[in-house]
C-alpha cells in the first residue's frame, strides 16, 4: 500500500488561492491553507508531480511532524520523538537549512536550527547504533516554521527554489520571480487565444511564463530536484514518469499573440535569449519600444506588467510622469484589461483611473499592489450552423 504524506507548498503571501487551485487540478486533497503556504496529501509520486508541474509554489516540503515548544528543552525532546529514521538513512547529509518564527517564545533562528539538528542526531544515534555520522550520502535539508509556539518540521524535496525554471540565465535589474509572474497571470482570465502585452518586459518573465502556459510546458521539467536522490523514499521511476507525462502534454505549435516591450534594447536582447532557453521564442514578439508608443489595432487584449517602483530617490521623482504615460497608453486601449503590480502607492492617481480590484501581495519583503483594471468582455463568437 502506498504511503500517504502531508506535503507543504510555500508561496507568495496573498496568492494561496492560486496555488490551492493548481494543487486541486493535479488531483490532490488540500489539508490546510495558511498565510503563505498550502498543505496537501499525496504519495511519493505526488512529490515528483508537484515539483515538476506546480507554477506558483516556491518549493515542496515533506512534513515529518509538528511539535509544541515553548522552551528549547521542549523543542529538543519533541523533535527527538519524531520518527526521523523513516526519512533519513544512516548516510544522509542533513542540516536545518532554515528556521522561521512568528509570535513564538522561541525566536532565534540559529538556536532553533542548532537544537533541532542535535535532537535528530540523538534520535538517529539510538536507531543506527553509532555515535558519529559520515553524512556523505544524499542531501536532506530540513526547514522548521514556528507559529504561536507550534513548530512544523519538514524536509525540503526541491533544493533550489521552484522559481529557478532553468531558462533565466540572464536577468535585467529587479526582475520579477517566475513563480510570482505565473501566479499573477493565473489571477487573470487571460487564455492563449487572447493578446497579451508586457510593456515593461525586462528579462521577459511575464511573456515567457504566459507562453509556457499556452504551450502546456511544465515549469520544472528541465531542472533537477534534491529528492531525486532520496531513493529510500521515492523511486527513480516517479521522476521519470512525471517528466515523461510533462513531455507528452506539450503543444508548442499553438498560435499565440504574446508581446514584450522594453525601452532598453540590451534588456530586450536578454529577454529573447531567455525565451529561447525556455523553448518559446517562436511564440513571443519582443521589441524595443517605450510605453509612450504602446498601441495595438486589436481589441480585448491584456496588459500584464511590472513597471519600475522607484527604489532609488532619483528614480522616484520620475514615477508620476511614467505612470501618467501608462495611463495614456491604457486610455488608447480602452477595450483592454490591464494588470499592474507595483509598490508605488500613487499608481492609480497618475494612471488616472481607479482599479476595479486591488490585491495586496508581498514580493519578498516588499509590499506590492496588484491593480486590476477590467475591460469589457469580447462578444461571444457565433457558432457555425
Amino acid at each position: 500500500m502506498k504511503r500517504i504524506y502531508e506535503l507543504i507548498a510555500p508561496c507568495h503571501f496573498g496568492l494561496e488561492a492560486v496555488l490551492k487551485r493548481e494543487i486541486i487540478d493535479l488531483g490532490y486533497e488540500i489539508s490546510c491553507v495558511e498565510d503563505g503556504r498550502v498543505a496537501f496529501r499525496g504519495d511519493a509520486e505526488a512529490i515528483a508531480i508537484a515539483n515538476v508541474f506546480l507554477r506558483s509554489a516556491e518549493r515542496i516540503l515533506l512534513k515529518v511532524g509538528s511539535v509544541h515548544a515553548e522552551t528549547f528543552d521542549e523543542l529538543f525532546e519533541r523533535t527527538k520523538e519524531l520518527p526521523w529514521e523513516e526519512y533519513l538513512p544512516a548516510d544522509a547529509k542533513f542540516w536545518v537549512a532554515k528556521a522561521t518564527s512568528v509570535k513564538s517564545k522561541l525566536f532565534s533562528p540559529s538556536d532553533i536550527q542548532s537544537i533541532v539538528k542535535k535532537a535528530i542526531v540523538e534520535r538517529l544515534k539510538t536507531v543506527y547504533h553509532t555515535n558519529w555520522f559520515k553524512e556523505d550520502g544524499a542531501s536532506y535539508p530540513i526547514r522548521i516554521f514556528l507559529m504561536k509556539d507550534e513548530a512544523v518540521i519538514g524536509l525540503d524535496t526541491t533544493g533550489e527554489s521552484l522559481h529557478k525554471r532553468g531558462y533565466r540565465k540572464l536577468t535585467a535589474k529587479a526582475p520579477i520571480s517566475e513563480t510570482l509572474a505565473a501566479a499573477l497571470i493565473m489571477l487573470t482570465p487571460w487564455k492563449q487565444d487572447r493578446i497579451l502585452v508586457d510593456p515593461f518586459c525586462g528579462s521577459g518573465t511575464f511573456p515567457i511564463e504566459a507562453a509556457m502556459m499556452a504551450a502546456n510546458i511544465a515549469p520544472g521539467m528541465n531542472r533537477s530536484f534534491l529528492a531525486e536522490h532520496w531513493t529510500n523514499l521515492i523511486e527513480k521511476r516517479c521522476w521519470y514518469d512525471a517528466v515523461e507525462e510533462a513531455q507528452d502534454l506539450i503543444d508548442d505549435s499553438v498560435e499565440t499573440d504574446i508581446q514584450g516591450y522594453d525601452i532598453d534594447g540590451e534588456v530586450v536582447r536578454l529577454a529573447r535569449e531567455n525565451a529561447k532557453l525556455a523553448g518559446v521564442d517562436h511564440m513571443i514578439h519582443f521589441q524595443r519600444r517605450p510605453v509612450s508608443e504602446l498601441n495595438h489595432p486589436k481589441k480585448y487584449g491584456f496588459i500584464i506588467t511590472n513597471p519600475p517602483y522607484g527604489e532609488r530617490i532619483e528614480e522616484r521623482e520620475k514615477l508620476p510622469g511614467l505612470y501618467g504615460e501608462i495611463g495614456k497608453a491604457f486610455s488608447r486601449l480602452d477595450s483592454w484589461s490591464e494588470y499592474v503590480i507595483t509598490s508605488y502607492d500613487q499608481a492609480e492617481k497618475y494612471i488616472g483611473k481607479k482599479a476595479d480590484k486591488n490585491r495586496k501581495i508581498y514580493n519578498g519583503m516588499i509590499k506590492t499592489y496588484y491593480y486590476q483594471f477590467l475591460g469589457p468582455k469580447p462578444p461571444k463568437r457565433e457558432t457555425g450552423k
